[in-house]
């Protein structure tokens, strides 16, 4: 599936910054391959607007703001934060600005610490996750980067159980105990909830910090929420008590490119566990996942029977998300868009 090409995953929420790093200065993002340009107006609030001025299609995220709108380094139109064009500095004062002056305008909120943009009307509501507001929890930002990857390989990677023994062999996983059991999975509207069981391995000092515990093995017992299209919350509980939540974003760039947002909630505290210590851990994870899915072709296949990759039980909950994303499409009169060859 070509994420670029299939209109309604424009119709889903997606974070694409940090809301600490937007003020008064344009930062430009590239969402599905559609450039746009992100800033906060006086009063705090954001706009987004397609990065492309309607004049001579320069980058507005080239220019700066100005009593809260984006002025375009070209020419110096200037447009406020609904994308109406509200000054040429060419024209005399009485001269009206045609009403096709505009640029697009997009959605955006602020929640968990980012931006979010959805490019059409949203089919739902940015994901809840309760531990934001849960006393006794805090949150650890951990990744904000880009992987040369599909978004849908990542979020099928995170329900597979299976790879933790051979990709995870250095820091969790068990290549003497590859047999995994079957997730259970509650299907809901826009995604699924699993459960799993695993005992893992505890190797070295950064994950016995990490974990908290001493010992060389741990059980998990994990509750995973998919959120369509891309968005994966993974409850990891550990038999000491520690809850460590796993919040993972793919925000498609492109089709072969998405920028990878994780961050942590955890119910201890930075003097129990440093968040240095807790990034180092799963950064040694990731690093293990992004080495393999980059690897893998970008442009994954809906279709499940077709015979263009094979499967096992374990990749239940990659096939349920291939059939559900397929369905989606279905619902909205589009076709599964490939790579052509």
């Amino acid at each position: 599936m070509l994420v670029t090409k299939q209109p309604v995953l424009q119709r889903f929420w997606y974070p694409i910054l940090k809301a600490a790093d937007v003020g008064a200065e344009p930062k430009p993002f590239t969402l599905l391959r559609k450039n746009i340009v992100v800033w906060r107006t006086p009063d705090g609030s954001l706009a987004c607007l397609q990065d492309r001025c309607c004049h001579r299609t320069a980058k507005l995220s080239l220019g700066f703001v100005e009593d809260g709108n984006i002025v375009c380094g070209y020419h110096g139109w200037t447009f406020d934060a609904a994308g109406t064009c509200v000054r040429i500095p060419q024209l005399e004062d009485d001269q009206p600005i045609s009403a096709r002056a505009r640029v697009t305008s997009y959605r955006t909120a602020e929640k968990y610490g980012y931006v979010w943009v959805a490019l059409a009307e949203p089919l739902n509501d940015i994901p809840d996750f309760p531990e934001a507001s849960q006393e006794g929890f805090r949150q650890v930002d951990q990744f904000y980067e880009t992987w040369n990857i599909g978004a849908l390989r990542l979020m099928e990677n995170s329900f597979d159980n299976a790879h933790v023994a051979y990709v995870h062999r250095g820091t969790f996983g068990n290549v003497q105990s590859p047999k995994v059991q079957a997730r259970e999975i509650i299907q809901k509207q826009w995604g699924f909830e699993s459960t799993n069981i695993a005992a893992v391995k505890v190797r070295g000092d950064t994950a016995q910090k990490a974990v908290a515990t001493t010992g060389g093995e741990t059980v998990r017992h994990s509750t995973s929420v998919w959120h369509m299209p891309f968005i994966r919350r993974t409850q990891i509980r550990y038999p000491h008590g520690l809850i460590h939540v796993l919040i993972t974003c793919a925000t498609p760039i492109n089709d072969t490119v998405s920028m990878i947002l994780q961050w942590v909630y955890r119910n201890d505290t930075e003097q129990d566990v440093s968040s240095a210590e807790v990034i180092a851990f799963d950064r040694a994870v990731t690093l293990e996942d992004k080495a393999i899915i980059e690897s893998c072709e970008p442009d994954v296949p809906l279709a499940v029977l077709e015979g263009e990759e094979q499967h096992m039980p374990s990749d239940r909950p990659g096939l349920v998300m291939r059939r559900m994303l397929g369905n989606l499409l279905r619902e909205h009169g589009e076709n599964e868009q490939r790579l052509a060859g």
